[in-house]
């Protein structure tokens, strides 16, 4: 795999898992989840889904990173 990709992919692994936090809670915040109408339990559910894959992407591109200083560091 391409570190360019794999950055990629961990950049687009945060963009989805930011917008489905900010979806979650909006559901969680609507009218229908506040009034009873609908459970707040599987928005609650699909916010740690949505973390963990965050925090998933996040160690993607760690290791993006930790892998181009190790081969900055070779040619130097």
């Amino acid at each position: 795999m391409e570190i360019k990709s794999a950055l990629a992919y961990g950049v687009s692994g945060i963009h989805k898992g930011m917008n489905g936090l900010a979806h979650n809670a909006a559901e969680i915040a609507s009218e229908k989840t506040m009034t009873g109408e609908r459970s707040v339990i599987e928005p609650l559910v699909y916010t740690k889904l949505n973390r963990l894959q965050v925090e998933a992407s996040v160690k993607v591109i760690s290791t993006v990173d930790e892998m181009l200083g190790t081969l900055l560091n070779r040619r130097a």
